[in-house]
């Protein structure tokens, strides 16, 4: 399986897709990156998806988590759709942590950009090719699309790139 983003160019992730983009009324950016999926492997029903940065545990005491959504059953995704699309189901971020912001629920099951507060940080886009469609609803919590996924995933793919603020 192969992932692309027109959006990390060099591994790099374009300004417009964090903090430098465009913001909700929380401060949080919320304009998408876009992916494109290729040669999925025979047996894919759906996929999934988790945004991460590892980067922020030593600022948050977590990985912080920017982007869940399961139950894709498209290969191509647009830039800044994830506010629009109604045919996946989409999981909270970690802006509805305390480090950010307590943001309520509804504003954290989207895509929530990028703002690193100390340092450049490396981002990971992971995708995820499952044997079925999971039993989720909007605002799941991480632990739960892993445990949904478990035994699920055909394949995997993770593409990373630097934000800096």
């Amino acid at each position: 399986m192969k992932v692309t983003s027109s959006g990390i160019v060099n591994g790099v992730i374009m300004d417009q897709y964090g903090c430098r983009g465009e913001m909700n009324e929380y401060e949080m950016p919320t304009y998408s990156l876009p992916l494109t999926i290729k040669d999925a492997p025979q047996g894919t029903v759906s996929y999934a998806l988790v945004l991460e940065d590892k980067d922020a545990f030593p600022v948050s005491g977590f990985s912080w988590i920017h982007w869940t959504a399961a139950n894709i059953v498209r290969t191509v995704i647009e830039e800044n759709e994830s506010q629009t699309a109604t045919d996946f189901v989409q999981g909270v971020n970690s802006w509805i942590s305390d480090q950010g912001g307590n943001t309520p629920a509804q504003a954290c099951s989207y895509y929530g950009g990028m703002a690193p507060p100390d340092a450049p940080h490396l981002y990971e886009l992971h995708v995820y090719a499952l044997d079925k469609m999971l039993d989720l609803k909007p605002g799941f919590y991480y632990n739960e699309l892993y445990q949904q996924m478990e035994g699920h995933i055909l394949a995997q793919e993770t593409i990373k790139g630097i934000y800096s603020n």
